[in-house]
């Protein structure tokens, strides 16, 4: 059965079956602290509550330091409009930093030096126990290394990833991966169902991305089977498993891409970034993003974060 797990800077929480929180009596200061201390969550989520969840100042359930890897183009409809081929793209694995990670109702804050600040809403996988490089992972046996879901958002910065090709700086700003509010605790059978969750993201209350997890090209199990050739994960370690369709960046027109690859890389990127200058979608100082993760059932519930982008000066 599942238990959904909140944090404030003081305390971990554990919501009830009143629909209120009730503080976990546990020493544990990070995730990974708190997940070998199940009995005390099991505790306090079967006990009284009490305590409105409105009330709690919530940060990330996911504590820093820990590990951040991410999947790339992982949706048939993020594929397609990225202008690939869903039935050739590889499963890309890369970094984020975990001083990315913020929490669900912190500011988006984009660098000056950032012109293209873009979202994808992302399922993350929260590690419960040490992979080791060498660990057999199949589609029976995945859910042994998962403790469960959370929401996440990998803001990017698509100035800095595209002329660059580097992922790694334009994810790791600080506040680009909001992760929670709520951390679910998950059965086997019910990580398994992974595909009924709906992943929805609006702007200014405008839906950009809707779409379920049945999207997804490469299931958690291949990802953590790819993971074990080279990765450790531990207990704590955070798995973004890629976005739906319908972030601000697409693929220009074929022809467009034809021409573009005949210039000088500055000069291509330079009209590319030209042309993208008219996409209103890109985030801007004050919108709100609302990010959030369910199945359609209501049974399992990641909650809604709630981001307000900011400049920085």
């Amino acid at each position: 059965m599942s238990i959904s797990v909140l944090r404030t800077a003081d305390a971990w929480w554990a919501l009830t079956s009143d629909g209120t929180a009730a503080r976990i009596a546990t020493g544990a200061t990070s995730t990974a602290e708190l997940l070998a201390d199940r009995a005390a969550v099991e505790t306090a989520a079967g006990g009284p509550g009490g305590t409105a969840v409105a009330s709690l100042d919530l940060v990330s359930p996911v504590t820093a330091p820990c590990r951040v890897v991410a999947q790339m183009t992982n949706y048939v409809s993020h594929v397609r409009e990225s202008g690939m081929d869903p039935e050739t793209v590889p499963l890309t694995l890369f970094r984020k930093t975990s001083g990315s990670v913020s929490g669900p109702y912190d500011d988006v804050v984009k660098p000056s030096h950032v012109r293209f600040l873009d979202y994808e809403v992302e399922l993350g996988l929260v590690v419960g126990r040490t992979l080791a490089v060498g660990d057999v992972v199949t589609d029976a046996n995945w859910t042994g290394w998962v403790a469960g879901f959370v929401v996440t958002n990998d803001v990017s910065a698509r100035d800095v990833q595209l002329p660059k090709t580097q992922f790694y700086e334009a994810k790791s700003y600080p506040t680009f991966t909001p992760t929670g509010p709520v951390l679910v605790l998950l059965t086997g059978a019910e990580l398994e169902s992974f595909r009924t969750l709906r992943l929805t993201l609006k702007v200014n209350g405008q839906t950009r991305q809707d779409n379920t997890a049945a999207d997804m090209i490469y299931s958690p199990a291949q990802a953590l089977a790819a993971l074990s050739r080279f990765q450790r994960l531990d207990a704590g370690d955070l798995v973004l498993t890629g976005t739906p369709g319908g972030t601000a960046l697409k693929a220009p027109p074929r022809p467009v891409e034809i021409i573009g690859s005949l210039l000088p890389p500055a000069k291509k990127w330079k009209a590319f970034f030209n042309a993208q200058s008219k996409n209103e979608k890109y985030l801007a100082d004050g919108d709100v993003v609302e990010v959030s993760i369910a199945s359609q059932d209501g049974l399992v519930d990641l909650g809604t974060q709630r981001t307000v982008v900011r400049y920085a000066e």
